[in-house]
């Protein structure tokens, strides 16, 4: 398949204002200006653009899609205070109607998160938007811990009833974690030592601990991202702030520290005091203080099929376009892990496409054609 006569965005440092984009296989195999294009190519073969965007497949890198929908919720296990042995893929619904929406809108990759009602909330996942059995979805399974700071996990069981108290209790949780991470790791190299007693918190934990699996901490307010960072220094965890809703107001910090920021949901209330001090320049003033930024819907307080409408947000209120976009492809890859296969039409990348009538940012645009593996969906 080529598609013709578009702008594409690589989002790997150029635009193409003529281009092509050729998939085989469901890989990106070749891009390039038209005038570079192969010859032979067989009109059954082509799908002509017409002048319009072509996108990398949109990336939404924190929300709840497929837990909270039509059929009611899955998000929070309130049996125990801490739960990092849950996992998202055993509650995702990929027949609810707004996964089929958020792949219509061009959002075909999610890493869909627990909710913040626990410290530990358990086990994210990321997942292409299309197909039936989620199984055959997943790209990658854990993609990271959900971590809870600030007024989410306050008190909600009685213990933590402070942020002293949910700060403690993560500390305790990782302690314990890293104390069976040298236990296992030293069994494993002695044959003659016994395994640690299997322990699923501890299991669960153990890649966290190991810097296999991100940490993502949901925060708010700038102390509570004070508090991520610092725990996640003294774990030396691989680690990423969510929400950030007052990063802005330590930008220069968090840039540098290097932490990433995945920012959302833009299109909401102020539902909690925590969010007094929301801003919908956050994005943009974070992304000119040196922070990797993405965007993220939060699904559903704001619902994912409006991802883009989030970033032309973000670049109203005064950040670059192309830094715009790259909050919800590349940058959104990078901070999944995934860059090397999504986030950017680049060769050899998995062929997840968007084209649109007009240009991305502008709100009257509409999707024409998702593709996901190569395959129009």
């Amino acid at each position: 398949m080529i598609l013709l006569n578009g702008v594409v965005h690589t989002m790997d440092g150029k635009t193409i204002d003529s281009g092509f984009v050729r998939v085989e296989q469901g890989k990106i195999q070749q891009v390039g200006h038209m005038a570079d294009l192969p010859s032979g190519v067989e009109p059954e073969e082509a799908m002509d653009a017409r002048g319009g965007h072509i996108l990398p497949g949109l990336i939404d890198v924190h929300c709840h899609l497929g837990l909270c929908g039509c059929d009611g919720e899955d998000l929070n296990e309130t049996s125990q205070v801490c739960t990092p042995y849950i996992r998202v893929l055993d509650g995702i619904n990929p027949m609810d109607p707004y996964v089929k929406e958020a792949r219509e809108a061009g959002v075909t990759c999610v890493m869909v998160h627990p909710g913040s009602t626990n410290p530990i909330a358990g086990q994210a996942l990321l997942m292409k938007t299309a197909g039936s059995i989620v199984d055959q979805m997943v790209v990658r399974a854990p993609a990271a811990m959900k971590f809870s700071l600030g007024e989410n996990p306050k008190g909600r069981s009685g213990w933590p009833a402070t942020r002293m108290g949910t700060a403690a209790l993560i500390r305790e949780m990782l302690t314990r974690a890293s104390e069976y991470q040298v236990k296992w790791e030293t069994a494993r190299a002695d044959a003659q030592l016994e395994m640690p007693s299997f322990d699923p918190d501890m299991e669960a934990l153990r890649g966290v601990v190991a810097g296999e699996i991100p940490a993502h901490f949901h925060v708010h307010r700038a102390d509570d991202i004070a508090t991520a960072i610092r725990i996640a220094k003294e774990f030396g965890l691989d680690y990423a702030i969510v929400h950030g809703t007052e990063g802005y107001l330590v930008g220069d910090y968090l840039a540098q520290e290097g932490v990433p920021v995945i920012t959302g949901p833009i299109l909401t209330d102020r539902s909690k005091g925590e969010l007094r001090q929301m801003s919908m320049g956050n994005t943009a003033a974070l992304a000119k203080a040196g922070v990797q930024v993405a965007i993220c819907t939060d699904h559903p307080e704001t619902t994912a099929p409006q991802l883009l409408l989030c970033a032309a947000m973000a670049a109203r209120c005064g950040m670059d376009e192309e830094e715009a976009l790259a909050a919800i492809t590349i940058n959104a890859a990078c901070i999944a892990g995934v860059d090397h296969r999504m986030g950017s039409i680049t060769q050899g990348k998995d062929a997840d496409l968007v084209v649109l009538d007009g240009h991305p940012l502008d709100w009257r645009s509409r999707v024409t054609h998702v593709f996901i593996d190569g395959q129009e969906v």
